[in-house]
Formats: C-alpha cells, sequence, structure tokens
C-alpha cells in the first residue's frame, strides 16, 4: 500500500511562524510499490487530469494487513490458539496440526448475529434440501452412499461454523476386502471424537458396477438440485458483499465437495483433541459475515463495480429489445439507464489510470482530453439531439440544469463531504493552498466566461411578460405579471444573432485557451507549487516488479467498450426521460441539477473521499475543483461547437438562479480555501449551503418550455 506522506518542513520554518516564513515550503513524500504506481501518483497531482486513488498494478501480499489478507483467503484454514501464523496453518495438503488438549477453542464462539442471519437466510432451507435429496438417493438405493453423504452436509449446512470437511483418503487394502466400519477408537486433532460410522455394505465397495451407478444417479438426480440452489446461495451472497464468505462456501461445495466420492467426504466438529489426523481440509468457516470485503477486488476491479456490471447488461437488454414498454414501463428503464452509467464510469476511469500510468506524458494528455469528460459530454450531447427532433426545448433546459448542478455539486459537496468525513478521522486537515489558488482562479474566470451572455441578455434584452393584470383597476396602478423573460429575439433575432451569439462564440474560444494557459502554469512553469516527490522503492532496498492488472492494449480495449455502452445508456435515459418531465410534479429543475448532474460523478466522489481517509484533502479538493473547471472551459464550449454543425435549442443564456447558484458556490468555496487548513465544521457549511440551494431548486417552478 502507499505509506503515508512524509511531510519534511523547511529548516526555516522550525525557527518562524507560517505568518512570518512565507518562503517556508513543506515538501510532500509520497512511496509507491513501483514505478507504475509512482507514475500514478504522480499523475494525481497534475492539474487538470482525472485522479485515480485504487491501484492499477497487484499489491505485494506481504505488504497487505491480516484484515485483507483474510479476505482473499480460501476457507481451508483451521484457527490455532498458539503462536505462528495469526489465522492459523494452512491445511490445504497436508496433516492438521494438533493444538495442545485442555485449551479454549480457537474462535471462541460461533454464536454471531452474522452467523445467525445465515441461519436465516439460508442454512434452514439449504439443510431442509439436504434432507430430501438424501431421502431421495435412498429410495434409488444405489445411491444410498450419497444420501448419507447428503444428511451429513444437511446437518452442516444447518450451521456450518467451527467445522470441517475434510477429504480423506480410504486405503487400497480396505477398498479391497470392502471394510464397512471404521475402528471405533480414531480420533483426530482438532476435530475431535471417535469417527463416524460410515455404512458402505460390502459387496458396494468391491463392485465398481455398483459405484458407477450410484454415481450416475446422484449426478442425474441430486447433484443438479444442489448445485443450482448453491448457485443461487452464492450470487445472492457475493450481491449482498458482505456475505462473500458465504459464496465462497457454497462454490467450494458446488465444484469440490459434491463431486468426491462419498467415501472421501468426512464432516467434523472442531474440537481439540490430542492425536494428529491426516487429511485436507477442504472448507472450514467461522464466519459468514466480514464487513471489511467492501475492499475486495477482482483483477483490480472493487467488488462493487464487478456486481453492478450485470446491471448494465440487463439495461441494454430491456432498453432495445422492449421497445414497446411491454416488460417494464419507461421511467424503470430511466433509473436502470442511469445507474448503469455508474459502473461504466469506474472503468473508464480506470482504463484512463491504467493507460497514462504506462504510458508517457503526451499519451496520457491525450487520453485525459479524449475520454475525461465522455460520461457526460455523451448524455448531453444525446438529450441535445432528441430535444432538437422533437422540437422539445425542455431537453436544453435540463441539460442546463445538469451542467449547473455539477458545477454546484463539485465546488460545495464533495470537498465538503470529503472535509466532513476526512475531519472526523482528522482533528484539523491541511491542504496545498497555493494549487487550490489556481482552481479557485480558473473558477472566478470560467463562470465569469459561462455566464457573460446571460448577463449581457439581461442587459440589453427586452423584457416580455405573457400575462398582466391591473391589480388596482387603475391605468396608472400596480400590474401583475406571468412568464416574464427577457427576448433576444426581438426584430427577426437581431439583437441574439448579431450580438449574443458571436459574443458567445468568443467566450468558447476563450476559455479553452484559458484552461491550456492553466496547464502551462502548474505543470511546466509552476510545476513546483505541487511540490510532490514520489519514490518508486516500498522499502530501502526492497524493489518489487510491477504486475499491472490491465496492461495498456486490455485498457484501450475496456476503454472503448465502456465508451461505447455508456453512449447506449446514455441514449436510454434520454428516450425514457419524457414521461418523468411531463408527468412528475418536481421541479425538472431538481431533476437536472441531482440525478443527471451527480449520478455520474458518484466514482469520483469515493475517490475523493478516500484520499481524504487518508489525510490527503489537497486531491479530494482537486477533483471537485477539476470536474467544476473542465465543465465551464472544456464541456460548455464542447456543446456549442457541436450545435455549430448539429443546430439544437441549446443557447448560453442561463435562468437567473443558475447564475446566482453559480456564483455564490464559488465564492464561498474561494472563502473556505484561504487559509490551506480546514475541519469538519467548514465542510459542514459547505454541504448544508448545497442542501439549501437543493431546496431551492426543489421549490422552483419548472422552466419555460417544460
Amino acid at each position: 500500500p502507499i505509506s503515508p506522506a512524509a511531510v519534511s518542513p523547511h529548516p526555516c520554518c522550525q525557527q518562524h511562524s507560517e505568518e512570518v516564513c512565507e518562503s517556508c515550503v513543506v515538501k510532500t513524500t509520497l512511496t509507491a510499490e513501483n514505478a507504475v504506481e509512482a507514475n500514478k501518483l504522480s499523475n494525481n497531482y497534475k492539474f487538470g487530469f482525472k485522479k485515480w486513488k485504487s491501484h492499477v498494478t497487484a499489491r505485494p501480499w506481504e505488504d497487505r494487513s491480516e484484515i485483507v489478507k483474510e479476505l482473499y483467503s480460501d476457507l481451508n484454514v483451521i484457527r490455532g490458539s498458539g503462536g505462528g501464523w495469526p489465522w492459523g496453518q494452512p491445511c490445504g495438503s497436508g496433516l492438521v496440526t494438533a493444538v495442545p488438549s485442555g485449551a479454549s477453542p480457537p474462535t471462541g464462539s460461533t454464536v454471531t448475529c452474522g452467523n445467525v442471519l445465515y441461519l436465516l437466510l439460508f442454512g434452514w432451507w439449504l439443510s431442509l434440501l439436504y434432507v430430501l435429496v438424501a431421502a431421495g438417493m435412498f429410495v434409488t438405493v444405489v445411491g444410498a452412499p450419497y444420501g448419507r453423504l447428503c444428511w451429513d452436509l444437511a446437518r452442516y449446512f444447518l450451521w456450518p461454523f467451527g467445522k470441517a470437511i475434510q477429504k480423506v483418503e480410504v486405503p487400497k487394502a480396505r477398498q479391497a476386502l470392502g471394510a464397512c466400519e471404521a475402528g471405533a477408537g480414531e480420533s483426530s486433532a482438532l476435530l475431535g471424537g471417535p469417527m463416524p460410522h460410515r455404512w458402505r455394505p460390502q459387496c458396494w465397495a468391491d463392485s465398481g458396477y455398483w459405484q458407477r451407478a450410484g454415481a450416475v444417479a446422484w449426478l442425474c438426480l441430486g447433484y443438479p438440485v444442489l448445485a443450482l440452489a448453491h448457485g443461487l446461495v452464492c450470487v445472492t451472497a457475493w450481491l449482498l458483499v458482505i456475505l462473500i464468505p458465504v459464496a465462497k462456501l457454497s462454490a467450494r461445495v458446488v465444484t469440490r465437495v459434491l463431486l468426491l466420492p462419498p467415501e472421501q467426504v468426512l464432516v467434523r466438529r472442531l474440537r481439540m483433541t490430542e492425536v494428529p489426523l491426516e487429511g485436507e481440509v477442504i472448507l472450514c468457516c467461522y464466519r459468514a459475515i466480514n464487513p471489511y470485503y467492501y475492499k475486495y477486488a477482482v483483477d483490480g476491479i472493487n467488488v462493487f463495480a464487478v456486481n453492478l456490471l450485470p446491471l448494465v447488461l440487463v439495461t441494454l437488454v430491456l432498453g432495445y429489445v422492449d421497445s414497446h414498454n411491454r416488460l417494464t414501463s419507461s421511467p424503470i428503464k430511466f433509473t436502470l439507464a442511469l445507474l448503469s452509467i455508474m459502473p461504466l464510469s469506474y472503468y473508464i476511469g480506470m482504463a484512463i489510470a491504467s493507460i497514462w500510468a504506462q504510458s508517457n506524458f503526451a499519451v496520457g494528455a491525450v487520453v485525459n482530453a479524449t475520454f475525461g469528460s465522455i460520461t457526460e459530454l455523451t448524455f448531453y450531447i444525446t438529450a441535445l439531439i432528441k430535444g432538437s427532433r422533437e422540437g422539445n426545448r425542455c431537453y436544453a433546459e435540463i441539460v442546463k440544469s445538469a451542467l449547473t448542478g455539477t458545477l454546484v455539486g463539485c465546488v460545495l459537496f464533495v470537498p465538503g463531504l470529503c472535509m466532513v468525513i476526512g475531519g472526523i478521522r482528522h482533528q484539523e486537515q491541511r491542504f496545498n493552498s497555493r494549487s487550490a489558488g489556481v482552481s479557485s482562479a480558473l473558477l472566478f474566470l470560467s463562470v465569469g466566461g459561462v455566464f457573460a451572455p446571460t448577463l449581457f441578455s439581461k442587459v440589453y434584452g427586452k423584457l416580455v411578460c405573457g400575462e398582466c393584470h391591473n391589480v388596482t383597476q387603475n391605468p396608472l396602478g400596480h400590474y401583475l405579471c406571468h412568464n416574464c423573460h427577457f427576448d433576444l429575439m426581438e426584430n427577426n433575432g437581431s439583437l441574439y444573432y448579431s450580438h449574443v451569439q458571436p459574443l458567445v462564440y468568443t467566450v468558447s474560444l476563450l476559455l479553452p485557451a484559458a484552461y491550456l494557459i492553466g496547464l502551462f502554469f502548474t505543470l511546466k512553469t509552476h510545476s513546483h507549487i505541487y511540490d510532490i516527490h514520489i519514490s518508486d522503492c516500498h522499502m530501502p532496498g526492497h524493489h518489487h516488479s510491477a504486475v499491472v492488472h490491465w496492461s495498456r492494449w486490455r485498457a484501450l480495449v475496456i476503454l472503448l467498450l465502456s465508451t461505447l455502452c455508456m453512449s447506449a445508456c446514455a441514449d436510454l435515459a434520454t428516450e425514457h426521460i419524457s414521461p418523468i418531465l411531463t408527468n412528475s410534479t418536481i421541479s425538472q429543475y431538481f431533476i437536472g441539477v441531482t440525478v443527471l448532474a451527480m449520478v455520474p460523478e458518484l466514482p469520483e466522489i469515493v475517490n475523493g473521499i478516500q484520499f481524504a481517509l487518508q489525510n490527503n484533502l489537497s486531491l479530494s479538493i482537486e477533483i471537485g475543483n477539476c470536474i467544476a473547471v473542465q465543465v465551464c472551459m472544456l464541456q460548455i464550449p464542447i456543446l456549442v461547437l457541436f450545435t455549430i454543425f448539429y443546430p439544437t435549442n441549446f443557447t448560453l443564456v442561463f435562468s437567473d438562479l443558475h447564475v446566482y447558484a453559480s456564483m455564490f458556490s464559488v465564492v464561498l468555496m474561494n472563502y473556505i480555501f484561504m487559509d490551506g487548513k480546514c475541519d469538519y465544521f467548514q465542510g459542514t457549511v459547505l454541504v448544508m449551503v448545497y442542501f439549501i440551494l437543493l431546496a431551492v431548486y426543489f421549490f422552483a417552478p419548472s422552466p419555460s418550455g417544460c
């Protein structure tokens, strides 16, 4: 893992206060396992590019904590009470080590809330199913040995904790003689008690024919039913994440235990005994629930992203096969499409980080510039295309609301939430105020540029009202007007086409230019602002070769496939959003600034929280600022450029509510970030202001055209 940042103050800082010694530079040294991880960490501190928390290479096993090691261990370990390995000795292919007689049980009580939950969810009906299968196998006569095995497993699955399933080798002499009884005095280390009496008639042991007949009956009648049941348990437990031990248990039973000859399977309860027992431990489970499985990863992919991947397939199948809504309704399809964007955003981020960590700066910059905002732009462009085809201005208003919601959320909610969660663990957190100052300056510039056409239209546009009533019945009295707006199309749109539209194009050219200047400033001429030194040596004298999860070509293929699926999901979301916009009692403003704006940013929010928990608030703040700057300086100019080639209803004139909310958010964020340190209270202020703005949007009337 990445070791905590070692902060080394400049010598002059030890002699002068913070206010006096402005030349003091706090240098942060980050340590990575290998050169690839070091490159990824270095990229995280580059302004304007995606930040990625998860590893892109396999972490060395010896560097992982015991908690993480247990997540990836097989359920074939018997825990001992003596010294040595903390979690017991692995017994996959050897003797079970004896623990001194009279010692206390190695794992304590197995009666826990999680184990009781297993009993209520799976244990009772699995045990009953095994009893029924056992009865069926006894009826076949030739399958009686498998019936006896199912009877033993019925007792095991009712409460598998503190028990073990072993594979024992039957001596050839006993097989030849057809021995029907085991020695009554045999006992085992840790397993204790006499060997169970296994009813096995001599004729069956001598005859391969009867054994083959019993196996055929088992594979045709018993095994399919149990495999289906365990498959259901495995999928359910895996989706619940914290019950993954139960999923592993079911998978091991189907693939190993149920395919062994019944005389080689031994189910025993773990007890302290004196005599060692030879045999391979196949299963040994103590707990059904492990809350740390949220850290579990499959080939570098977090378990939640793995579990949400089938949702993408279901969404695409339902969306394009059930086009007439015979199976599901449009709101359900819209919800599924929106939820599918989350795992796809994760895969896109992982692919970008993997490619950039293994490439030079030029390749990484091209990949970031091309795919960094692909999630949001895909949805915005598909929505604008649909609105243009239908002649519905509401889609353009929804896109403006989503743009504003992303800006406000990334300026207030993302850093505020990271401050609150990080402040709970760390009393006070510090961040790089100079880098935050660069982002704040660009945000001021971008917000001013984006809303300049709106302010221009307020000054020179003609106020037009839909309906006015004389309140006092006096021609000179007060009038009450409704549905008022500034008309830019007066005199055949001369104001808009001659003044506003050229201003929009000018701003759309200046904003990306300012973004490039910011990149040049932070990456070239003033790269010392971040003052980060990254070492690719994990420990002195210990170097680890990089084993990447995704190669560059694999990451590129996943990136392209994820982008294609993202486009399909965005198309489905815009296709089925119409009933929500027309029938919902909630303001369309609120739908745009919350659901459509923040759901695609959930992977970025998770990254920011993880950085904050590691006391690296600088990256948490940079994540929000980077997205907000890209919204104004890249995404909006790209949308304006798109409208040139594909005319839509999108104009860079926002409602007053969007203008006030955005400007107030940027001013507040700049005030909070002035001193370079924060705590959970300041984070709470940002989050509360964000919720207040959401309440304003919730009660606001729907925009014109919706």
